[in-house]
């Protein structure tokens, strides 16, 4: 089984496909598994790369609390394990796509391009909280157990009208390796105390920004604020999509995602080609 060590920890990954590299950052109290919707498609033409946070999942749940530097950097030692020489297509969901946020910002030269969905960069404004009227008290959850504590969750993280069926596909999903209460509450106080909105725009790689337009977790106003922050990025809001869209809306988030790399994989190839189109003309 591969895993990855960063100070101590160990943090499993797997990978699929080939072809240029994709790191794939899961939210929070979800593992590597939940991207099964993804992975297919991307690995037809890269190298997906994607791991279990620390304290999900197979990797080591340590003592917390947790920060997102930390969690970035596990991600590097990912990056490392897997010995990826190049820069890498970054993807990050909700907590992931905060770590994503920090991989770039620390790392500026190892990556290629961010997308992130469904996501936040710190407590902006009262627009940005999540809607607590559609889940249980925190004490309430703590109480439930297996399904019925995924269950409960429902109506805060998906939309309306997604299918039934998918929703119980991603329930069954998760009840495979279910999330270490501990580690999923380490994780929490990270994301609690992190802030990446005045460091925003100093990113300068290709940044695609979606989000759900029935988000009540994360609403959309957070996507716009990280897309207005980033210098040209692009927001995509998703219609009939809530927090988890590439359940709710699939299709239409592998449409964007693969639009969005290939525009910039193409527009890579043609710097290469107008660079050396220079250097033949200088040496000339």
């Amino acid at each position: 089984m591969p895993f990855a060590v960063n100070r101590g920890v160990r943090i499993y990954w797997e990978e699929w496909g080939s072809g240029p590299p994709v790191l794939l950052v899961m939210g929070l109290s979800f593992n590597l598994d939940m991207w099964f919707r993804v992975i297919p498609g991307l690995a037809c033409n890269h190298r997906v790369i994607a791991f279990d946070n620390r304290g999900v999942g197979r990797s080591d749940v340590p003592r917390g609390p947790y920060t997102i530097p930390t969690m970035a950097e596990d991600a590097m030692s990912v990056l490392r394990a897997a010995q990826v020489n190049e820069p890498v297509h970054v993807v990050g969901a909700s907590m992931g796509g905060m770590i994503s946020q920090e991989l770039v910002l620390r790392h500026p030269n190892a990556f290629r391009s961010l997308a992130l969905a469904c996501t936040a960069c710190g407590p902006v404004h009262r627009l940005a909280w999540p809607n607590f009227r559609r889940s249980p008290t925190l004490r309430e959850w703590l109480l439930l157990r297996g399904e019925v504590r995924e269950r409960s969750l429902v109506r805060l993280l998906y939309a309306d009208t997604t299918p039934e069926e998918r929703i119980q596909e991603d329930i069954q999903m998760r009840l495979v390796r279910p999330p270490n209460l501990t580690g999923v509450l380490n994780q929490f106080a990270g994301v609690l105390v992190w802030s990446a909105y005045g460091r925003l725009p100093q990113i300068r790689i290709p940044t695609l920004v979606v989000h759900g337009e029935q988000d009540h977790v994360l609403p959309a106003v957070n996507g716009r604020v990280i897309a207005e922050r980033i210098p040209g990025a692009e927001f995509v809001l998703i219609k009939n999509a809530g927090h988890i869209l590439g359940t709710d809306q699939p299709e239409a988030c592998m449409r964007e995602l693969g639009r969005f790399l290939g525009r910039v994989e193409s527009s890579d190839i043609r710097a290469r080609i107008n660079g050396g189109m220079q250097d033949q003309a200088l040496t000339a």
